[in-house]
């Protein structure tokens, strides 16, 4: 299992942080997920590809592009 860092962008309060985490727990591979408001980043553990979380998280309607 791995370990992905995204920056995102667009956030403003906890209902942001909510739907972008419900949003990466629904990709496959996903085994947990957890999004802080106050650094604009969320860590994902598991196995899935990162194009496919930057793609959920972009469908919720906000940015993100992963840590190198």
């Amino acid at each position: 299992m791995s370990t992905t860092t995204l920056n995102v962008s667009g956030m403003t309060c906890q209902h942001c942080v909510a739907a972008v985490t419900r949003a990466l727990k629904k990709v496959p591979g996903v085994e947990s997920a957890q999004v802080s408001l106050e650094l604009g980043q969320a860590t994902v553990a598991g196995s899935a590809d990162t194009e496919r979380l930057l793609k959920a998280i972009e469908q919720e309607g906000y940015r993100a592009v992963a840590r190198a």
